[in-house]
C-alpha cells in the first residue's frame, strides 16, 4: 500500500489549524467576553460598595497623586526633572498604606542607587554611552539585591534616565533624587490622607462566595437527590465540593489584606473595627474549611453510591426526599451562619442561627427514627443514609464554635 494508513488522515484532521472565519469568530467572542465583563465590573461600581468601587477609588488616587506630584515638581525643581515625582507618585498610590511606605523606601533606594553610580561612571569614561554600557549590568545586578526588595529594576530606569538624556552632573543627579523623594512623599501622602483602603469588604466577599457556593451544592443536591442518580452530576456535586479549598484561600489572602492594611493606617475608627472583625474572621476560616470537609465527605458517599451497578440497592423516594426536606434546612442554617458573619445585625442574626441548627437537630432526629421503615425493603440504603445523616449534622454542628469543638471530641474519642 502506498496511501497513508487511514488512521493518519484522521490525526491531520485533528491538528488542522482552524480556519481565517473560525479564529475571527473566537476572536469576536473573546472580545464580547472582555467588554461583557468591564461592563458588569461597571454596573457593580456604580450599584454600591465592593472591590469593583475600591478599584475605582484607587484609580482616581494613583491619577491625583501623579497631578499632584507633577505640580509640586514643576514649581520647586526644574523642568527636565519634573517627569520623576508623577512616575514615582503613580506606582505608589498601593493596595495599603503599609505597602506604600515600604515600596516607597525600596524605590528610593533602589533610584537613589542607579542615579549616583551612574553618574559617578559618567565622569571618569568622559562620555554617557559609554557609562550606559558599564552601569547597566552593574545596576542589572544590584537589582536583585534584597534591601531593594521587588522595586530593584529601579536602580537600572534611574541610571538610564540620568545618563540618556545627556551630560550628568552633580546638580541633575541631586535634583533627580530629590524628585523621587517628592514623588514618594505624595504618592505616599495620597494614599494615607485620602480615603485610606481597608480590606473589610473584600474579606467580606470573600466569606460570601465560599457560603453562597456551600449552599448552592446543598441546593443541587436537595434538588436532585430525587432525581435519577446520573454519575456525571453527582461526580459534578463532588467536584464542586472540592473546589472549595480554592476559594477558602481566597478568604485567607483577603484576611492577610485586611490585617497589612491596618498598619499605618491612620484612620482610627476604621482600624479598631477591623481589629474587631480580625479574630472572629480566624474563627470563620475554621468553620469554613469544617464546612467544605463535611460537603466533600457527603458527596463522596454519593459518589460511592451513584457508582453502584445494581439500581435496586440505591434507596428510593420514600428515602430520598425526606433527607432532600433535611438539607433544605441545612441549607437555611447556613444562611443564618452567613448573616452573623457579613451581616449588620449579628446578634438577630446569631439568634436565627440558634434556631435554625435547632430545627435541622430535629428534623435530623424525626428521620433517623423513620429511616429503618423507609429503608425496611432495601436495608442496603442504611450504608448509603446512614454516612449522609452523620455528615450533615456534623454541618450543621460546625456551625457554632462550641458544638463543633464538642463534635470534634466526640469524633476523636475524647471528653468534651
Amino acid at each position: 500500500m502506498t496511501g497513508h494508513p487511514r488512521g493518519t488522515g484522521i490525526c491531520m484532521m485533528h491538528t488542522r489549524p482552524p480556519a481565517p472565519r473560525a479564529r475571527a469568530a473566537a476572536a469576536l467572542r473573546a472580545v464580547r467576553a472582555e467588554v461583557s465583563w468591564a461592563a458588569r465590573a461597571a454596573r457593580r461600581a456604580g450599584r454600591g460598595p465592593g472591590r469593583e468601587r475600591d478599584m475605582v477609588v484607587q484609580s482616581l488616587k494613583a491619577a491625583l497623586a501623579a497631578l499632584l506630584a507633577w505640580f509640586a515638581a514643576a514649581w520647586l525643581l526644574p523642568d527636565a526633572f519634573a517627569l520623576m515625582a508623577p512616575w514615582v507618585a503613580v506606582v505608589l498610590v498601593q493596595a495599603t498604606v503599609y505597602r506604600s511606605v515600604r515600596q516607597g523606601l525600596h524605590q528610593t533606594l533602589a533610584i537613589t542607587v542607579g542615579t549616583v553610580l551612574a553618574a559617578a561612571l559618567v565622569i571618569p569614561l568622559g562620555h554617557p554611552m559609554a557609562a550606559l554600557v558599564v552601569v547597566l549590568p552593574v545596576t542589572t545586578l544590584l537589582a536583585n539585591w534584597p534591601r531593594f526588595g521587588d522595586q530593584g529594576i529601579y536602580t537600572s530606569t534611574a541610571a538610564l534616565f540620568t545618563l540618556i538624556p545627556g551630560e550628568a552632573t552633580l546638580d541633575s543627579a541631586v535634583s533627580r533624587i530629590l524628585a523621587a523623594l517628592l514623588g514618594t512623599a505624595v504618592g505616599v501622602g495620597v494614599n494615607a490622607l485620602v480615603m485610606p483602603p481597608v480590606y473589610l469588604r473584600s474579606t467580606r466577599e470573600a466569606v460570601d462566595d465560599v457560603l453562597r457556593e456551600a449552599r448552592e451544592i446543598v441546593t443541587d443536591l436537595a434538588d436532585g437527590l430525587d432525581e435519577p442518580w446520573e454519575r456525571d452530576r453527582v461526580r459534578g456535586w463532588h467536584e464542586r465540593a472540592r473546589r472549595l479549598p480554592r476559594l477558602i484561600r481566597g478568604v485567607h489572602s483577603a484576611i492577610g489584606w485586611s490585617q497589612e492594611s491596618l498598619r499605618l493606617n491612620p484612620e482610627r475608627r476604621r482600624r479598631t473595627e477591623a481589629t474587631a472583625l480580625a479574630a472572629a474572621y480566624e474563627e470563620t476560616l475554621d468553620t469554613l474549611e469544617d464546612i467544605a470537609d463535611r460537603l466533600v465527605g457527603l458527596t463522596r458517599t454519593l459518589v460511592e453510591s451513584a457508582e453502584e451497578t445494581d439500581d435496586d440497592l440505591r434507596p428510593g423516594h420514600g428515602v430520598t426526599r425526606p433527607y432532600a426536606d433535611f438539607l433544605r434546612q441545612v441549607d437555611a442554617a447556613l444562611g443564618a451562619y452567613g448573616r452573623t458573619v457579613t451581616g449588620d445585625d449579628t446578634e438577630a442574626a446569631r439568634e436565627e442561627l440558634r434556631e435554625a441548627v435547632a430545627e435541622v437537630r430535629a428534623v435530623q432526629d424525626r428521620l433517623r427514627a423513620e429511616l429503618p421503615g423507609h429503608v425496611a425493603a432495601v436495608p442496603e440504603g442504611l450504608a448509603v443514609f446512614g454516612p449522609l445523616l452523620a455528615e450533615a449534622r456534623r454541618l450543621t454542628t460546625c456551625l457554632l464554635p462550641r458544638d463543633r469543638d464538642r463534635d470534634r471530641d466526640r469524633d476523636s474519642g475524647q471528653e468534651p
